[in-house]
């Protein structure tokens, strides 16, 4: 059908996590974004969470400031995306699209979902080990990855040395990266994983 909305009747979130709610339609040529506006119906409260129009985006609901947003050269993703789920999220988020038609009629659609935070049992990281004794040619472009699974957020740092020894921080990233190797990288390195 022309113009119509798509998206999911419901969505879980973890607590303390992100989420996107997807919304999204099929651009046409005749048929420009005029606004797209993204609500909200809370236990307690309601409100216009975000607005898009021709003067651009704004945040309207305090509690949401730096957590959300919306892809900005996607044209037909308007899917609003959260960071740092609070268990106050939960609710029934609306989007809402209205085009404007070449001959100035504006169009109105909108789909609801609905939002659920639950909160997982917490879980001490658990790391996926990698291959041990890599062996890579100087000068060439490595990285190492480290990958936990456990309850969000999860920090991670990179060391060189032997856990318990002596061991210098090299990385307080997911991912340690060399751009060119040298000889005086040869050593060993670990990786820890932590959160709250």
């Amino acid at each position: 059908a022309f113009l119509d909305l798509t998206g999911p009747n419901e969505i879980e979130g973890v607590w303390r996590g992100s989420t996107s709610l997807p919304c999204s339609y099929v651009p046409l040529e005749d048929f420009a974004q005029h606004t797209l506006v993204w609500s909200a119906v809370h236990d307690q409260s309601s409100g216009t969470i975000f607005r898009r129009d021709s003067s651009g985006d704004h945040i309207l609901l305090s509690q949401y400031r730096g957590r959300v947003s919306v892809p900005k050269d996607a044209p037909g993703n308007v899917s609003l995306h959260i960071q740092k789920l609070e268990i106050s999220d939960r609710g029934t988020y609306t989007c809402q699209v209205t085009w404007r038609a070449r001959n100035n009629s504006l169009i109105v659609k909108e789909i609801t979902t609905k939002v659920e935070v639950v909160k997982v049992a917490a879980t001490k990281p658990i790391i996926r080990a990698g291959e041990l004794g890599l062996t890579v040619p100087v000068r060439a472009r490595a990285s190492l990855t480290c990958v936990a699974r456990g309850s969000p957020p999860i920090s991670y740092r990179w060391f060189r040395g032997t856990p318990g020894g002596k061991a210098q921080l090299l990385s307080s990233q997911a991912e340690l990266v060399w751009d060119s190797l040298q000889l005086s990288d040869t050593g060993i390195y670990y990786c820890e994983a932590e959160n709250k």
